[in-house]
């Protein structure tokens, strides 16, 4: 008979306990600073209605959308009705229009959940990954903008993230940035789409899109001159003080500019648009310098809600790149990784032996350390228990054998450099606190 591949499919992982530990603790720290800035939390289903997730994120978007084909006798049709989610915006606010009625306003709101992406697998690139979002729905307040970058910003600083510059900017100004380099109103998505890659493929890269996307050659040579010189943001601020969107745009920016803290090293950027079509205010990103990546970013959506209802509702929010972010944290946890503070070897056969290690595991865990008592059977030979501990990454190993039984004595083994001292059980309390503690 032959094998199944063991292997997840393609763009998915699976996550030994090591790794899902380590992830839940972030996940832990990002739903306690998050309820520290007033959000609270929201799950929705895994799939949707397909209607509900096409046409929100663009065309690029849309074609990386996981369909679910129609089932039983439609199924033959090879037509689709359901679809994994996307992200965790849309569904966020099919749910305010739904519930809307019985949500408070505004509406703050975080969700940690995996979404889906048919996406070509790469390195750092998943079909299935988790998306960590925060929102307030039911604002046009700047004050709502702000929030959610400075929950945002104190996560990272939670994770001991520094390194990381927060930019800024409208998607108002941007549309005014259009109109004054007169692009047609036809080709902005494609404009903007180019400009957005200024930092990955250079002025000559962005020029050669912009072209290919069929833009007028004036409106390109124009482009070109401001992304070529010394100071863009200067250069785009003065081809936008005569166009009355982009001016609006920009007093927005500066506004939020000013609702933020000083020494957060939040900047302007004058081409930053952000891929999805349903941005309609203030955008901004997180990038950091290590990876040189984008690890988190949102902005307004006030049109989005008003897709599922007759009236608009204006939302903000941002998404954290956690996947990216999890590589950042990886160096720094390898170095400090850490299993149970304590394994408790079973020193013997003989049911008195069993029952001696679950007491003294129960009793070094009442201490509050994490403890795990060994349960392997067959050989019970000292060596693979030791074995057994150090590739669990525990600090200590505690050993009580016959002798030790007998004389109220336990042995604590120093797994790392291998000294061990055999200490009075009354005093394992202490001696634990001193190693473990310290």
């Amino acid at each position: 008979m032959p094998s199944i591949d063991a292997n997840p499919p393609s763009g998915t992982r699976d996550f030994l306990p090591g790794e899902a530990s380590r992830r839940e603790r972030v996940f832990t720290t990002i739903r306690q600073v998050f309820a520290r800035h007033g959000f609270d939390p929201l799950d929705t289903p895994a799939f949707e209605r397909l209607d509900v997730l096409t046409g929100k994120y663009g065309e690029e978007g849309d074609q990386l959308i996981f369909k679910i084909l129609r089932r039983g006798e439609h199924e033959a049709s090879g037509d689709a009705d359901l679809a994994l989610r996307y992200d965790l915006t849309v569904p966020l606010a099919r749910v305010a229009a739904r519930y809307g009625s019985q949500l408070p306003t505004p509406f703050k709101r975080f969700q940690i959940a995996p979404v889906w992406r048919a996406d070509r697998p790469g390195h750092g690139r998943f079909r299935e990954f988790f998306q960590c979002d925060v929102d307030t729905v039911g604002t046009d307040s700047l004050l709502a903008d702000a929030a959610t970058i400075d929950a945002v910003t104190d996560v990272l600083r939670h994770l001991g993230l520094t390194g990381f510059r927060v930019q800024v900017n409208s998607r108002k100004a941007l549309a005014g940035l259009i109109e004054a380099y007169g692009i047609p109103a036809a080709l902005e998505s494609e404009a903007l789409t180019a400009l957005d890659k200024l930092d990955k493929i250079g002025v000559d890269g962005v020029a050669a899109e912009l072209v290919d996307r069929g833009l007028p050659e004036p409106s390109v040579d124009a482009l070109v001159a401001d992304l070529g010189g010394g100071d863009l943001a200067a250069a785009v601020r003065d081809r936008l003080a005569d166009n009355e969107r982009g001016a609006a745009g920009l007093a927005e920016v500066d506004r939020l500019l000013g609702l933020l803290d000083d020494g957060s090293g939040v900047v302007y950027a004058p081409v930053l648009a952000r891929g999805l079509s349903y941005y309609t205010g203030p955008v901004f990103e997180v990038v950091h310098d290590d990876l040189d990546v984008t690890i988190a970013a949102g902005g307004r959506y006030d049109g989005l809600i008003g897709m599922f209802q007759a009236v608009d509702v204006p939302a903000t929010g941002g998404s954290l790149g956690i996947e990216r972010i999890l590589l950042l944290l990886e160096a720094a946890e390898e170095e400090r990784r850490r299993g149970p503070d304590v394994v408790v070897t079973v020193m013997g056969d003989d049911p008195d032996a069993d029952a001696d290690a679950a007491s003294l595991a129960r009793r070094v865990r009442e201490g509050g350390y994490d403890v795990d008592l060994y349960t392997g059977g067959g050989s019970r030979k000292l060596g693979k228990q030791l074995r057994y501990a150090d590739r669990r990454g525990a600090r200590l190993a505690l050993l009580r054998g016959v002798e030790e039984r007998a004389a109220g004595t336990v042995t604590v083994k120093h797994l790392a450099s291998g000294e061990q001292a055999t200490i009075g059980l009354d005093d394992l309390a202490d001696h634990l606190g001193r190693v473990l503690d310290a």
